[in-house]
C-alpha cells in the first residue's frame, strides 16, 4: 500500500515537471515575437499574472510559511525566472506605450512582493497565520494566472480565430491544473485545491474554443496568404510607358 506522503511526493514531482513545461510552452510565441520584432496582439497579461502567481507561491512553499509543500517553492521558483525573460522580452518589442504600461505593471508587481515577504516575516509569529494569509492571497493569484487566458477566449468567440492563443499553453494548463489539484487532495490543502479545480476547468474551456475554431483560423490563415502571393509586387508592370514591354518586380 502506497503511502499518502508518498503519492504526494510523486504527484508533485509529476507536477513539477508539468509545471515547468506549462511555462515553457510559451516559446514559440515569444520565437514569433523575436522573429517579428513585434509584439504583435499577443497581451502580456498572461505572463505578468503568472509572473506575481509564481513569487506568491514560491514564498507560500517555503518551510517558514507551509511545510512540506516545498515542491511547490522549487517549480514556481523556476517559473519565475522563465516569466522574468518573457517579459524582458516583451518589453523589448512592444511599443512605446505598451513597452511603458508593462514596465509599470511589473514594478507595481516587484514592490507588492516584496513588502508582503517583510511584513509577513516581521508581524506574523505562527506558521498557521503565515499559510492563511499568504494562502488566500496565493488562492487568489492563482486564480487570476488561470483566468488570465480569458481576455484572449473573448478575442477568439469574436474574431472566430484561434491564432493568438497558444495550443500547447491550453494543453499544459488543464495538465497542470489536474496534477496541483490531485495533490492538495491528498493532504487537504484548500489554497492549493480551489484555485487549481477551477484551473483545470478554464484549461478544458480553452481546449474546447480550440476544437471549435481551428478550423476557420486555418481558413482564415490561408486566405490571407493567397492574398500576400497577388501583392502588387508580384504584378506585371510596364518597364516604361514608352516601349510598353512588361517586367516582373
Amino acid at each position: 500500500m502506497v503511502s499518502a506522503d508518498l503519492a504526494r511526493i510523486v504527484i508533485g514531482v509529476i507536477g513539477n515537471i508539468i509545471s515547468i513545461i506549462l511555462f515553457l510552452s510559451t516559446v514559440p510565441t515569444f520565437h514569433r515575437i523575436w522573429k517579428r520584432k513585434s509584439v504583435e496582439r499577443f497581451s502580456p497579461v498572461p505572463y505578468l499574472v503568472t509572473f506575481v502567481n509564481c513569487g506568491l507561491l514560491v514564498f507560500y512553499g517555503l518551510p517558514f510559511v507551509q511545510p512540506h509543500s516545498l515542491l511547490l517553492s522549487t517549480t514556481n521558483g523556476a517559473g519565475f525566472v522563465i516569466e522574468s525573460i518573457y517579459l524582458f522580452i516583451f518589453i523589448f518589442y512592444s511599443d512605446r506605450k505598451k513597452r511603458i504600461m508593462v514596465s509599470l505593471a511589473l514594478l507595481v508587481e516587484v514592490i507588492f512582493l516584496s513588502v508582503l515577504v517583510v511584513l509577513i516575516l516581521t508581524l506574523t509569529r505562527t506558521l498557521k497565520i503565515r499559510a492563511v494569509i499568504v494562502g488566500g492571497i496565493s488562492i487568489a493569484g492563482n486564480i487570476m494566472m488561470y483566468a488570465s487566458p480569458l481576455s484572449i477566449m473573448k478575442t477568439v468567440i469574436t474574431t472566430k480565430s484561434v491564432e493568438y492563443m497558444p495550443f500547447l499553453l491550453s494543453v499544459f494548463c488543464f495538465a497542470n491544473g489536474i496534477c496541483w489539484l490531485s495533490f492538495a487532495l491528498i493532504r487537504f490543502d484548500p489554497f492549493v485545491a480551489i484555485p487549481n479545480g477551477l484551473g483545470a476547468l478554464f484549461g478544458l474551456a480553452q481546449l474546447i474554443l480550440y476544437a471549435t475554431f481551428y478550423k476557420s483560423t486555418q481558413e482564415m490563415i490561408a486566405r490571407r496568404e493567397g492574398k500576400s502571393e497577388l501583392a502588387p509586387e508580384n504584378v506585371a508592370r510596364p518597364t516604361s510607358p514608352i516601349n510598353g514591354q512588361l517586367e516582373l518586380v
